[in-house]
């Protein structure tokens, strides 16, 4: 009996006491959230700021850029077809191959040829020997001279014929017209194939032209030579440089756009025909102030960074309407509201607000994590 009794009296203690430190929790300020004296707001360590990083704006190149799609081509291609219907009955290449101009390519079956080049040969021979004897008739005065030249002229018209015959069998050998590499190919020994049917690829990949339209509009400034740029989707991250080789000389009526053809160099042949390349055509070059493209933030029809000013109590971020221009290489032009060498926000834009107090922690970062330029101070 005692022993319950006193089981219950505990318990009653215990819950009375967890009913005290509930009320207490509830009625006193807890320090550690801002309280007096605590490291929040108007403790030691409130004025600290939000760390960001830096980043200087200095002068950079900027180009006025036409930017459009084109397809890349081969400095020359051509599709290898046979002019008849016949059998293959060799294939002297292999898939990839690269040709030298004039190498063979596929052999179809000659019978007729070789015969009629057997017959024509034949033929030359005896001409040879008449236009040989009735020569030496005549200059002893035994034949008369008009025999001598009917046997010559029977002379020519053989050999005409002799090469007829060795042009329809050289026919049967299909030749590249160009250096280049060839592609794929179906065919094999005894594959019949017809005309206009495709044996092969052959491209010269040495150069590369990408044919794109521009607005008429750009007449004016574009011309051969001007310099331009390309990526393609398989090469991200690289750009081939190159010009305008040739503008047409006509403006298509409906979308009033002229087809422009750029050229570029091809170094191991990495870019291949039919590939999308993205053209930017550089214009107007100039000296103008940049800072990274983070360090911007658009708003409606403006843009304005956070300039890093220095007080008595330390950094604060000053927001600052800027006018922004072209974007190029990761860096935005600023054509107003900075000066050169001002100090700017290069990350965490989203978290502070005009006239916070900041503390630089270290470089901005530009687009594909290159430093921002001239190496921020921490």
């Amino acid at each position: 009996m005692f022993k319950r009794h006193f089981f219950i009296i505990a318990a009653a203690c215990l819950v009375g006491l967890m009913v005290l430190a509930a009320v207490l929790k509830i009625t006193l300020p807890d320090d550690s959230k801002g309280g007096a004296g605590g490291p929040g707001r108007g403790g030691p360590g409130g004025g600290r700021g939000q760390a960001v990083a830096e980043a200087i704006a200095t002068p950079r190149e900027f180009a006025d850029q036409i930017r459009v799609l084109g397809v890349a081509r081969s400095k020359r291609s051509v599709n290898i077809t046979s002019n008849t219907t016949e059998l293959i009955t060799r294939v002297m290449f292999a898939d990839g191959q690269r040709v030298a101009a004039g190498a063979p390519l596929v052999e179809l079956q000659a019978r007729e040829e070789d015969a009629d080049l057997i017959q024509a040969r034949a033929q030359l021979a005896q001409a040879q020997r008449e236009y040989d004897r009735f020569r030496i008739l005549a200059e002893r005065g035994v034949a008369p001279r008009v025999t001598a030249e009917t046997a010559e002229t029977a002379l020519e018209t053989a050999r005409a014929a002799v090469a007829a015959s060795e042009a329809r069998r050289g026919d049967r050998v299909l030749r590249a017209p160009f250096a280049g590499v060839l592609g794929l190919t179906t065919v094999t020994p005894g594959t019949l194939i017809s005309p206009g049917s495709v044996i092969t690829t052959l491209d010269d990949t040495s150069a590369i032209r990408v044919d794109f339209p521009v607005p008429e509009r750009y007449l004016g400034v574009l011309q051969v030579g001007t310099p331009l740029s390309a990526t393609a989707d398989a090469y991200a991250d690289e750009t081939v440089s190159g010009r305008i080789a040739l503008l047409d000389t006509r403006v298509n009526e409906q979308t009033r756009a002229v087809i422009a053809r750029a050229e570029f160099a091809n170094p191991g042949n990495r870019i291949r025909p039919g590939m999308m390349m993205r053209v930017a055509v550089h214009q107007g070059r100039r000296q103008s102030l940049s800072v990274p493209e983070a360090a911007v933030q658009y708003e409606g029809q403006g843009a304005f960074v956070y300039r890093i000013a220095r007080g008595e109590n330390g950094s604060t971020a000053q927001r600052v309407e800027v006018q922004a221009g072209a974007v190029e290489g990761g860096y935005v032009e600023i054509l107003s509201g900075l000066d050169n060498n001002d100090r700017v926000v290069a990350s965490g834009l989203n978290r502070i607000q005009p006239g916070a107090p900041v503390t630089v922690g270290g470089a901005g970062e530009q687009k594909g994590g290159a430093r921002a330029p001239q190496a921020a101070r921490p």
